[in-house]
Order: C-alpha cells, then sequence, then structure tokens
C-alpha cells in the first residue's frame, strides 16, 4: 500500500490511525505542524512541518518513502508568515490563500489537490478505519422520543442548509427551536454555548445535537466525528441525546462513546439519511 503521512490535527483519530499503521506494519510518518500537541505521538515516528514550507515537507515525505497522505483532526486556519516561504510556498500562496478564505470544504479540497499534484494519493481516514462510521440504529439504553426525532429531523434540515453553503455540520434544536449552530469554534464550542444559554430562552424539551456531513463533502478530507467528550458535552448542555448521519459520521472509541452516553442517560442515534 506505499508508506502513508498522517498530517495530524486534535482529537483521537490521528492517534487511532498511528496505530493502526503501526499494528498492520505499515510504513508511516506523523506530519506535525508546528503549535500542534500531539500528547499521544510518544514513539510513533513523526516529520516536523511548517505551513510556509511546503516543500520542505514535500520533499521529507518522499525521503521516507510516503506515497499517500491522510488528514485527520482539527487544525486552525494558519497565521501565514510571508518572510518564511520556501519556493514552493512562492507558487502556491495567491492559489493557497485565496482558498483559505473559503469554507472549510474548499479549503481542503484545495490542499487535497496540492498534494495530488506532488503525487501523493490521497486516502480517506474511513477507508483505512472503515469500522468507525455509526451504524444505523440507537447504540445506548435510553431511547428517542417522539419530540426527539422531530428536533433531529430538524436539526437535519438545518444542518443540511448550512452545508450547503460550506458553514458547519452540527445544530442543536430544542422543540423545534434551534439553540445552535456549528462554525469555525467546533461542536464543544457550540454546546458550551447552548449550556450558557439563559434557561427562560429554552423550550420544554431537552433537545438533540445533531451531526452530520455537509451534502457535497469531500469526506476523503474531512469526515466528521464524534467520541467521549461529544456526550459529556451534550450532557453538561443539558441535551436529551445526541445524533449522527448513519455511515456519514465517526464514533471514535465506540465503548467509551455509548458508556459515556449510558452514563449521563442520554440517548446516542445514529440516523439513517
Amino acid at each position: 500500500m506505499g508508506g502513508l503521512a498522517i498530517v495530524a490535527g486534535r482529537g483521537e483519530l490521528p492517534r487511532l490511525l498511528a496505530e493502526a499503521c503501526a499494528a498492520r506494519g505499515r510504513p508511516y510518518r506523523v506530519v506535525v505542524f508546528e503549535g500542534v500537541e500531539l500528547p499521544w505521538l510518544g514513539h510513533h515516528p513523526a516529520i516536523a512541518a511548517s505551513f510556509e514550507k511546503p516543500g520542505r515537507l514535500f520533499a521529507a515525505l518522499r525521503a521516507a518513502g510516503m506515497t499517500a497522505v491522510t488528514f485527520a483532526g482539527g487544525l486552525a486556519r494558519p497565521r501565514i508568515r510571508p518572510l518564511g516561504f520556501d519556493l514552493k510556498m512562492l507558487c502556491l500562496a495567491p492559489r493557497l490563500l485565496r482558498g483559505i478564505r473559503s469554507g472549510d470544504d474548499a479549503t481542503l479540497r484545495l490542499v487535497a489537490a496540492i498534494f495530488e499534484a506532488e503525487g501523493f494519493r490521497v486516502e480517506a481516514a474511513q477507508d483505512i478505519l472503515p469500522e468507525l462510521p455509526a451504524t444505523p440504529g440507537v447504540h445506548s439504553r435510553a431511547l428517542p422520543s417522539d419530540g426527539d426525532r422531530a428536533d433531529a429531523a430538524r436539526a437535519a434540515a438545518i444542518v443540511a442548509a448550512m452545508g450547503a453553503i460550506d458553514v458547519g455540520q452540527a445544530a442543536v434544536v430544542a422543540g423545534g427551536i434551534c439553540l445552535g449552530l456549528e462554525s469555525i469554534q467546533g461542536t464543544d464550542a457550540m454546546l458550551a454555548f447552548v449550556a450558557a444559554t439563559d434557561p427562560a430562552l429554552r423550550p420544554k424539551a431537552r433537545g438533540v445535537l445533531y451531526k452530520g456531513p455537509k451534502p457535497a463533502q469531500d469526506r476523503r478530507m474531512d469526515f466528521p466525528a464524534i467520541g467521549p467528550g461529544t456526550l459529556a458535552n451534550a450532557a453538561k448542555a443539558g441535551l436529551a441525546g445526541v445524533v449522527v448521519e448513519a455511515g456519514g459520521v465517526m464514533i471514535l472509541d465506540r465503548a467509551a462513546t455509548v458508556a459515556a452516553a449510558d452514563a449521563a442517560g442520554l440517548f446516542l442515534w445514529a440516523r439513517e439519511r
């Protein structure tokens, strides 16, 4: 299959990919950009990278025998320092700087095209770990009520509308009222916002978090994911449960995520589109 470069951001997915490569004997390197802390990195082989010097990164990947690349975890949009550009970045800069002012999906498609133009194959994380996408059904002891199902349908429609303009992948709805929308800050920040919302503004229904991919999203680059922390934050926000699109969202550490749902009395439902 060739060596795999894992461009690592926040969260557990990069670790799971690195451990899978190590267990299968596949050559790999974890690409660590400046400012990204990876507490799990330990003994994993890594390549330090700078946003301003993609030419150096491409050369290091080739020297290490990497033929493919996968992207995993959240990365903040970089503050680019033009004085540090290498020759490759000078060539890419006009196109790249325009791209990072777009939505996340458009930006990631551009990044994928750049890596492919350099001869690297882009692999989807879910193809490497096919057990992660959520299978249909309710995975928890708690079950969604009819009201919860209606809120999930409303939230799914909202996420589809947001996704059409490349904004976010999640929303919180309670009693038909939207309490939060995901934007650049991410799902956990949205849940914190909902938790801090004045109770007088909230309907009697507890509400649900819904998460799903954008309609035309490049899932090789950005496949939505939840984990135990998502359930813990949903509980802090006073929600009844978490809903994901079946097959369209990864559940990281499934056993721990289901356990977190059960411990908090929340339902975890993978809803078919």
